[in-house]
């Protein structure tokens, strides 16, 4: 069978549990992590690119020992190493790895203590009262694992978004070239662009819809067919991921694209609303009586409910309805709107490209500037630059500006904010950069009080610019920091801060609940990619779908201004008090 990209990647996490499990060189465990997101996110079949001979190398994050670890992948279906250490651990701490509050050391500590092998002998372990016993954990610990236990229980299986993109995107291609078939469209959550997706669901219209009902259910990457309809079919892909597929009528497209994008909130308004109308609206059309009144276009059946289109990120039922009656729907920022990136890292710390290459990169897109946020000091994990460094790259960056006609590299920082809310970097350093990019990347269990207290601290400082993935989640790895963020964004507003959106998919911080928030309170965001290589520069349409789900508009994002309007409102403040 056909090797995908999700099953390269999970292979390469779980040897990254394991070996962390084991004790393992932290920078090999890292190498194996970044090769799995780098394999999880490629537009491109990896096993394709094998079996053409392609350099593996050229992938971002992939080295040599890894490209073969790839290869041997994909053409025998196992890593032997893998396998080795499976053999020596049980399955299940694959599992308890999973849980926010416990990392590699205390899973180790858990199954060498208590014998502890999974979820099922973790969770009686905890009732008993066994784990608090332990070093290092504790009755709070152990109550935290209990809940934890339970809600990985419970919760669905779900994806990235751009894992999501990866799996599905084959699947349209190989649907479109079936003959017959005439439009083809993702709905769902994947079309509202959630950043997470539990399925997926498909709308086709064509002249013979069992021939595409078949041509599903034989796609080669499903693993069980579970409804094979004339009009519908339900397959599970290999990776868990279900995919739902309806033949519509070209009369019903329209209306079928509406039915199966809105959320179920969403669509209950509009039949509430249709309701009013003495109409009906259901995945065939607007209907008055037995009179078909429109459903072709999505358009159509909008427009035959008085409202106008709704973009599908904002289809939640979460005032989009009330707003397009009232005609006060946003017009909601596009990847072409931004004119250059506020956040990007190079070889100087943790990224994988130079100066040059990271700005050509961006020039290429057609940006009119980037920002060099490699990280400061006191990350010395991410390699970060000491004050003597980071001044022999402003220098590096005026120089390499004077050969890049029309673009311009912004001299900036990701400026670690200390535990007692200080900068790390000294405020004569802080007034020769262009942009400020401030985040958090330690003592993220600070109480919700010391952690709001801390950031509110940091922004007095009159250089603090961009706060970066403020909440700090890592979807589905690690939870927010308890922190008071209405709070935040209110300070920022009073003291001329703003905030980022982080692009990068495993990210997606802040939220589209915060994004919206921070439009209401009247604070400015920034998309920013975080990119650590030129091809991550792409994950900025991940952070322009979290934003439009925010509702922003071109206006409420920083780096949609040229250079020349967006250094005044990142001076303002300089200027304010005579710095």
């Amino acid at each position: 069978m056909p090797i995908q990209n999700a099953q390269v990647a999970a292979m390469f996490d779980e040897l990254a549990d394991l070996l962390e499990i084991e004790g393992a060189n932290p920078f090999r465990i890292r190498a194996y992590r970044n090769a799995a997101h780098a394999i999880g996110v490629l537009g491109e079949n990896v096993e394709d690119m094998v079996a053409r001979g392609e350099n593996l190398r050229a992938i971002p994050g992939i080295g040599a020992a890894i490209a073969d670890k790839v290869i041997q992948i994909v053409t025998t279906g196992r890593l032997t190493q893998l396998e080795d250490l499976r053999a020596r651990y049980p399955a299940g701490l694959g599992d308890m790895l999973a849980l926010a509050s416990l990392g590699p050391k205390r899973v180790k500590a858990l199954y060498e203590g208590l014998g502890v092998s999974d979820l099922d002998a973790l969770e009686q372990a905890a009732l008993q009262g066994k784990i608090r016993e332990l070093p290092g954990f504790g009755e709070r610990m152990e109550q935290n694992i209990l809940e934890e236990v339970e809600r990985a229980r419970t919760a669905s299986r779900r994806v990235l978004l751009v894992e999501a993109e990866v799996l599905v995107a084959p699947i349209v291609a190989h649907l479109r070239a079936i003959e017959g078939v005439r439009r083809v469209e993702v709905a769902g959550s994947l079309r509202r662009r959630r950043e997470t997706i539990g399925d997926v669901d498909i709308v086709v219209t064509a002249a013979d819809d069992a021939r595409v009902t078949q041509g599903l259910a034989e796609y080669a990457e499903v693993q069980e067919v579970e409804a094979h309809g004339h009009t519908r079919a339900s397959v599970r892909l290999r990776p868990g991921l279900e995919v739902d597929l309806r033949a519509m009528p070209e009369e019903s497209y329209g209306a079928a694209l509406v039915y199966f994008t809105g959320s179920k909130a969403h669509n209950v308004r509009l039949r509430t609303l249709a309701v009013k109308m003495n109409y009906k609206v259901n995945e065939y059309g607007v209907f008055h009586g037995a009179r078909w009144l429109a459903g072709a276009e999505e358009e159509d059946v909008y427009r035959a409910l008085g409202l106008p289109w709704i973009p599908p990120e904002l289809r939640e039922d979460r005032g989009e309805i009330d707003a397009a009656l009232a005609g006060t729907l946003p017009r909601l920022v596009t990847v072409e709107d931004l004119r250059g990136d506020l956040q990007a890292h190079t070889v100087a710390s943790d990224g994988k490209a130079t100066l040059e290459e990271m700005a050509r990169a961006a020039q290429a897109r057609g940006y009119e500037y980037l920002a060099i946020t490699d990280h400061s000091p006191s990350l010395r994990v991410a390699g970060g630059l000491e004050v003597e460094r980071l001044a022999r790259q402003m220098d590096e960056i005026d120089r390499l500006n004077e050969t890049l006609e029309g673009f311009r590299l912004l001299k900036s920082s990701e400026i670690e904010i200390l535990p007692d809310g200080s900068l790390d970097l000294p405020d004569d350093l802080l007034a020769r950069l262009d942009v400020r990019i401030c985040a958090i990347h330690s003592r993220l269990n600070l109480s919700r009080e010391a952690q709001t207290e801390r950031v509110l601290r940091a922004m007095d400082n009159p250089y603090f610019g961009i706060l970066a993935h403020p909440t700090e989640r890592l979807i589905g790895q690690r939870p927010p920091i308890e922190i008071d963020m209405e709070r935040v964004l209110r300070g920022a507003r009073e003291r001329g801060c703003y905030v980022e959106v982080n692009a990068q998919p495993y990210r997606l911080d802040l939220d589209d609940v915060y994004c919206r928030l921070a439009k209401e309170i009247g604070v400015r965001v920034a998309i920013s990619t975080d990119a650590h290589s030129p091809g991550e520069l792409d994950y900025v349409r991940f952070g322009v779908d979290q934003a439009r789900r925010g509702w922003l508009g071109p206006d409420d994002v920083l780096n949609t201004r040229s250079w020349e309007d967006l250094r005044p409102l990142l001076e303002r403040r300089e200027l304010a008090t005579g710095s």
